[in-house]
C-alpha cells in the first residue's frame, strides 16, 4: 500500500483488488481507506482526470463496489497549486491595530486555500483573501498560503480569529497560543443531556486511519488535547434533549472541540461528519435541519504583542444559530 499519491517515492500504476468486505462502498471512499494521507478531494479528482481504472474502464466516483473488482491508479492528480489571492469580501472586523486584527468570520468560509476539485473551490472565497484584499500585507511566517494566520476555525464554524499584520506580532502571538496564554470560549449545542455539569476531556487526538477527513479519540500516538465544558441549558424539546455548553480549549487541534464530544456520544448539532444527523423530526412529524455546525468561537482574550495590554473581545451567535436556539427550545 503506497504512503501517499503525493510522495515522489510512489510508483505507478497502482494495484487494487477489492475485497468483498468493501462491497457495497463508494468508488472515491474505498479509495480513501486504501491510500493514507490522500484527501476524498484529491481521489475524486483522480477519478474526474480519469487516472483510475476499474476492470480497465474508467468509472465514476459514486460507482458502488461490489467485491472482486481490479483498480489501477494510473498517476497522481495534476491539481493546481494552492495561491493566496485578493478579493473583495465583506469583513466584521471587531478590532484592529497596528500589529493585528480580530475578525468574526461567517461560517462557510474557509480560513485559507485548501482542499477542493478545482481551482476555484480550492483558492476563491477564503478569510485569507478577504484579508489580502483589506489590508494589502500580512506577516509572512505562516508562509505564502496563510498569510497572517496564527490559529484556525473550522469552515463551519462561525466567530473570533486574530490574524497577524507582521512577522514580529506573528511570533508574539505564536508564543503566546504555545504557551496557552490565549484563552478561547466556544458556544456549542451538542445533542442529548451531559452527564455531568462540568468537565474536562484530555484525549489525545489523531487522523482516522480509515476516513482521512476525520479525527479520533481512538487512535494510537495521537497529540494531547484538553477541551473543559460547562453546561449552559438543558434543553428538553420535541425535536429531542440537548445541551447548550460553553468550551474552552486549552489546545487547538484539528477539529478538537467536534472530535472531543463526539467522542462523549454528544455531537456537534449539524456536524454530519462526527455522527449528527442530518435533519430532525419532531414529535409533530415535521423537520428542521441545520446547515452548519453549531459551533461558534464567542470570546477571545489575548495579549498586544507589543504593548502587553490586555485585549478582550466578544461576539454573540449568528442570526442562524440564535434562530434555530429559539425554535428547538
Amino acid at each position: 500500500m503506497p504512503e501517499t499519491l503525493d510522495s515522489g517515492m510512489t510508483r505507478f500504476p497502482i494495484s487494487l483488488v477489492v475485497a468483498p468486505d468493501d462491497a457495497g462502498k463508494r468508488l472515491d471512499q474505498y479509495l480513501v481507506s486504501q491510500l493514507p494521507d490522500t484527501s476524498r478531494a484529491r481521489v475524486q479528482q483522480l477519478i474526474t482526470e480519469e487516472k483510475v481504472l476499474v476492470n480497465q474502464a474508467s468509472a465514476k466516483a459514486s460507482l458502488k463496489l461490489r467485491g472482486g473488482e481490479s483498480i489501477k491508479i494510473l498517476g497522481s492528480a495534476k491539481l493546481a497549486p494552492l495561491r493566496a489571492m485578493a478579493e473583495d469580501i465583506p469583513l466584521d472586523i471587531v478590532y484592529e491595530d497596528n500589529d493585528l486584527a480580530v475578525v468574526n468570520k461567517p461560517a462557510g468560509m474557509m480560513v485559507h486555500a485548501g482542499a477542493g476539485a478545482t481551482d476555484d473551490e480550492r483558492n476563491r472565497g477564503t478569510l485569507v483573501n478577504a484579508l489580502l484584499h483589506r489590508f494589502g500585507q500580512l506577516s509572512g511566517v505562516g508562509g505564502e498560503i496563510r498569510p497572517g494566520i496564527v490559529h484556525r476555525l473550522d469552515k463551519e464554524t462561525s466567530g473570533l480569529i486574530v490574524v497577524a499584520k507582521n512577522d514580529t506580532s506573528h511570533r508574539k502571538l505564536a508564543k503566546q497560543f504555545a504557551s496557552r496564554l490565549v484563552k478561547k470560549t466556544y458556544i456549542a449545542l451538542v445533542h442529548g443531556w451531559m452527564k455531568q455539569d462540568r468537565g474536562t476531556i484530555s484525549s489525545s487526538i489523531s487522523r482516522d486511519r480509515v476516513r482521512r477527513t476525520r479525527m479520533t479519540t481512538r487512535g494510537s500516538g495521537g497529540r494531547e488535547a484538553i477541551t473543559h465544558y460547562g453546561v449552559q441549558k438543558k434543553i428538553d424539546s420535541s425535536y429531542g434533549k440537548f445541551s447548550l455548553l460553553e468550551v474552552r480549549i486549552d489546545t487547538g487541534r484539528t477539529h478538537q472541540i467536534r472530535v472531543h464530544l463526539a467522542s462523549l456520544g454528544h455531537p456537534v448539532v449539524g456536524d454530519t461528519l462526527y455522527g449528527a444527523p442530518r435533519e430532525l423530526r419532531g414529535k409533530n412529524q415535521q423537520k428542521i435541519s441545520l446547515q452548519r455546525n453549531f459551533l461558534h468561537a464567542a470570546h477571545l482574550e489575548l495579549q498586544q504583542p507589543t504593548t502587553g495590554e490586555a485585549l478582550s473581545f466578544s461576539r454573540s451567535l449568528p442570526s442562524e444559530l440564535a434562530e434555530f436556539l429559539e425554535r428547538i427550545s
